[in-house]
């Protein structure tokens, strides 16, 4: 029941993912839904008569629980009951006054006539619905097999017959191969040891990517290996003739067990293609901006008006005998190529739907204004151990951060040895268990990143002001603090609770370094020291200086200590955005890498560690904990061959091994070949993973890349809920030990497994979404400019991967990975004469394991090896259906040299602020027309408290996942 002026009831057999999306609803405080269980209600309890049809009885069982609900309520406040069952409108109709039986649609007329989007969908999903029934009725042939039965399915996945998993769809070959994991009982119990390959959309039965199926193995000899060669699409696909890899186990699917299916960004057909459609112009086939979801049916007559916009619509069905699913029209999104339009398919398409903060939440968040300052109260003072006079409390951040979420602190004991401390803001104070925000903060997970904007976990309030441990403000904070041995750093003991602290510095990573490094000059750009006088400014700074490098020396300890366990070090590059007085981007400073990096880093990665094993140890089967699950072997196989190119031997039988080798795979002449190196071995990693402990053997807890037995992620709260939770966890076991009651609610195992599942998607969805927007700009960016003529479109690459038709490059300047063709769509190979350019001419090529070679008709011939510098041209391929991609071209077998010198000494992701500015500048200009509106979008973002990114590329502090992209997910080979 939803209860708002009136009570509403629906019924009908849901499907898994009905009755999944309607638990999700009322587990969601925000939506005010109420189960009322009738059958087991004293008045409402009707049992089934002899020989009535259980949707008869269900029908009749929820009108009676109506009629009694208006009559508890004093028959004040009408009832409404939605069926689509005519028979139950007319016989309940006007039965009862003040219960009305009606249909959705009449629901709508007479509740909410205003309501034109819902009014629109409900037309759509009607219509949509009259054809399938139509179609029912008429005799087609089948396109493909019935589905087997549920009971069938359990009993062959039971007996090893049938394999279960998620059917995952290359979406450079999504006509022809998809795969399918091995998930459940599946993954445990079966003998194979790869992905099962679907081959052909027959095989795949009406399965739809992300759907978990279920899967017969086909007899080997039908077998079919992947393909090896580059692939745009398809067609070229299946034109190119290469011969696939060694054949790995292939089969069909044979039952969908759950539909993950979810809406959809399409693009109607041109108008010329409208008509090349036929004859019935109401259906029209509309084609997903993702390549791997099918072409899909749907009825409308806005085909023609809706051709240049980005347009949201739902799968309903798919018949045995439709070669594409139905759906039904959702709403529009924007045109295409229009920038919002672009970012709310990226939205849509990660399943991201961050509205505004609402007034109930915001209503819940403290007040700090220049009238009503917020202060720390008497209570927490007696509560909390207060550090604001003992610690010298500081952090450490890139310059013009606002959202500091932790703190460090050094000192002396009175015994001689030293106490380390590590100051996390208290989000959980301001945020209590299962209230407005809570619920919020818990469905979005995790702040979503994208490349000109941001969509907060938190309030500003909360995010930017009192949970940011800012300089000379008082702040509640969870410590970490260690006592160690004043000589080997060893750990003597360990403490952890509640904590005020003011922090005395609010430094930048640069000014630490410098004063690391006794550079003393930088005092002068740190704010806190300008105002002392001489003597007591000398006093600070050997105070703050003796703390910087006493934390340096135990980070230096704490990362040998786990270097000698096999910690990883992978490739990333960092650069830090630089804003004007305005917080528009004003350039990207290259992010030297500095020690103090290292050493803030190692500080965050020790207390993380150390309260995951304090929470597991206070709660085993219900603590919240992140693994990183050992790679499989197979997937460093290219990473090997490609170090053997270069004579080197990369051992990856252990994290340590593993670290040791990339070590020493070093090439003094070139030293990008181990930055790549490096890159393969990261793309061989599996995800790490957050996880309920009650639900993995301790075995199972290890952080491979880290080298720790455990580990959580605890210093994050104002931007991961994972991190919230695991405050709670820690609050919980401090009490436990204190032998207090816990004011904390915990998650049972049950419900923090489904937590971690749902945080995880997010993640996943955080990471995607960022990385498309990153794209959509530099497409943006390299679209307005001629390749043929622009000196910004030629670039150095270093190629990393061969395959048959071409080759895999990396370019440095630009931070982009992408494929080169070396035989173009009319079969011909390229030549590179003399003096290195190339061109187009009859021929073949021969691929070796390390190499490439394209020989001519005529004779000539030229040979790619991997880790080779050559000159790539970039352009984009503009797409109407799908976004635009990076296009990359040898015009070159020799490395790029800048006609510019001075551009030689600027390093690469320097260029990225001049794309920054070229695309705002043009899309600023766009909007110069809508100035009005642009203000009133401000007005709103003030009011709900949403944040507005401070530029492009907020989030390039973390660039390594975007410059060294994982190429497993965009050229699957």
């Amino acid at each position: 029941m939803k209860s708002f002026k009136h009570g509403t009831w629906m019924h009908r057999g849901l499907a898994l993912r009905q009755y999944n999306k309607l638990r999700t609803l009322l587990k969601d405080a925000r939506h005010d839904c109420v189960l009322f269980a009738n059958e087991f209600q004293q008045h409402c309890y009707l049992p089934r008569e002899k020989g009535e049809a259980m949707e008869k009885w269900q029908t009749r069982s929820i009108y009676n629980s109506a009629v009694w609900y208006y009559h508890h309520c004093g028959d004040r406040m009408p009832i409404v009951m939605v069926t689509e069952d005519e028979e139950a409108i007319q016989q309940y109709g006007s039965e009862t006054e003040g219960v009305f039986v009606i249909s959705f649609k009449n629901y709508l007329d007479n509740f909410w006539p205003d309501l034109k989007a819902a009014h629109e969908l409900c037309d759509s999903i009607l219509q949509s619905r009259r054809e399938r029934e139509s179609e029912s009725q008429e005799t087609h042939g089948k396109e493909y097999p019935e589905h087997l039965p549920l009971e069938v399915l359990e009993a062959g996945i039971k007996s090893g017959r049938y394999i279960q998993g998620i059917l995952n769809v290359n979406k450079h070959r999504a006509q022809i191969e998809a795969f399918v994991r091995l998930q459940g009982a599946s993954s445990k119990d079966s003998d194979l040891l790869s992905d099962i390959l679907i081959h052909g959309t027959k095989a795949r039965n009406r399965s739809i990517h992300g759907d978990v199926v279920v899967v017969e193995l086909l007899p080997k000899n039908e077998w079919k290996g992947r393909t090896a060669a580059l692939c745009e699409n398809d067609s070229e696909d299946k034109a190119s003739g290469e011969s696939p890899s060694e054949p790995m186990p292939t089969g069909r699917v044979v039952g969908i067990l759950q539909k993950n299916w979810r809406d959809y960004v399409v693009t109607f057909p041109s108008k010329e293609e409208v008509q090349s459609q036929g004859k019935n112009a109401q259906k029209i086939l509309v084609t997903p901006w993702d390549y791997r979801i099918p072409k899909i049916r749907i009825s409308t007559q806005q085909a023609e008006a809706l051709q240049d916009f980005r347009v949201v619509v739902r799968i309903d069905s798919w018949e045995t005998t439709s070669v594409y699913p139905n759906g039904h029209f959702v709403r529009v999104l924007g045109r295409i190529g229009d920038l919002e339009g672009e970012i709310a398919t990226i939205l849509v398409e990660n399943s991201i739907s961050v509205v505004p903060f609402s007034e109930a939440q915001m209503c819940e968040m403290p007040v700090n204004t220049p009238e009503n300052p917020w202060k720390v109260s008497p209570k927490e003072e007696r509560e909390r151990k207060d550090l604001r006079n003992t610690h010298l409390v500081f952090s450490i951040d890139p310059k013009g951060c606002e959202d500091v979420d932790d703190t460090l602190s050094v000192r002396t004991l009175n015994n001689g040895n030293l106490e380390l401390g590590v100051h996390i803001a208290d989000v959980t104070h301001f945020v209590a268990p299962n209230s407005y925000i809570d619920i919020e903060a818990r469905t979005r997970a995790t702040t979503y990143y994208l490349a000109d904007r941001r969509y907060d976990m938190l309030p500003s309030i909360l995010s930017a002001d009192l949970c940011s441990l800012l300089g000379g403000v008082d702040r509640y904070a969870v410590s970490v603090m260690w006592e160690l041995d004043k000589t080997s750093y060893e750990i003597k003991k360990v403490w952890y609770g509640r904590t005020i602290i003011r922090s005395a510095y609010k430094l930048f990573y640069e000014a630490a370094q410098e004063l690391l490094d006794g550079n003393f000059s930088i005092v002068d750009d740190i704010p806190e020291f300008k105002a002392l006088e001489e003597q007591s400014r000398q006093a600070k700074l050997e105070e703050l200086v003796w703390a910087i490098g006493k934390l340096t020396d135990i980070a230096r300890h704490i990362r040998a200590k786990r270097d000698r366990c096999g910690a990883l070090e992978l490739e990333g590059v960092e650069v830090r955005v630089q804003l004007d007085d305005k917080k528009n981007i004003h350039d990207l400073i290259p992010k030297q890498p500095l020690e103090v990096h290292e050493t803030v880093a190692e500080c965050m990665i020790l207390a993380n560690h150390w309260v995951a094993k304090k929470i597991w140890e206070s709660f085993p089967h219900q603590a919240l904990l992140r693994q990183h699950p050992p790679p499989h072997q197979e997937f460093f196989s290219e990473l090997r061959e490609c170090a053997k190119a270069k004579g080197f031997f990369i051992d990856t039988r252990s994290n340590k091994t593993l670290a040791d080798s990339l070590d020493s795979a070093n090439d003094p002449s070139d030293p990008m070949v181990n930055k790549l190196l490096r890159s393969m071995a990261t793309q061989a990693m599996s995800n790490a993973l957050y996880f309920s402990t009650g639900s993995c053997a301790e075995e199972e807890f290890h952080h491979y890349g880290l080298a720790l037995d455990k580990y959580t992620h605890f210093t994050s709260p104002i931007r991961r809920y994972s991190d919230i939770v695991v405050h709670r966890l820690l609050m919980a076991a401090i009490s436990k030990d204190k032998k207090m009651e816990m004011k904390e609610s915990l998650f049972s195992n049950k419900d923090l497994e489904e937590l971690c599942r749902h945080i995880n998607n997010r993640n996943r969805a955080a990471q995607h979404s960022q990385k498309q927007s990153t794209e959509l700009f530099q497409c943006m960016y390299f679209k307005d400019r001629d390749p043929e003529t622009e000196e910004r479109c030629m670039a150095d690459g270093v190629i990393y991967s061969i395959r048959t038709n071409g080759v895999l490059v990396f370019i440095p300047r630009f931070g982009i990975k992408g494929a080169a063709y070396l035989k173009n769509k009319d079969g011909l190979v390229i030549s590179c004469g003399p003096e290195g350019s190339s061109e187009w001419k009859p021929g073949s090529l021969q691929r070796s394991q390390n190499k490439i070679t394209s020989t001519t008709a005529g004779g000539q011939s030229v040979t790619f090896h991997l880790f080779d510098h050559v000159t790539v041209r970039i352009s984009v391929q503009v797409l109407r259906c799908h976004s635009d991609t990076i296009r990359l071209e040898i015009i070159s077998n020799k490395p790029y040299m800048t006609p510019n010198p001075e551009l030689c000494h600027q390093s690469s992701l320097l260029l990225k602020s001049e794309l920054v500015k070229e695309v705002t500048r043009s899309v600023e200009e766009a909007q110069l027309a809508q100035e009005v509106k642009g203000k009133v979008l401000q007005e709103e973002y003030q009011e709900f408290c949403q944040t507005k990114g401070r530029s492009l590329y907020t989030l390039l502090e973390e660039i390594r996942d975007l410059a060294l992209l994982d190429v497993s997910d965009s050229y699957v080979m």
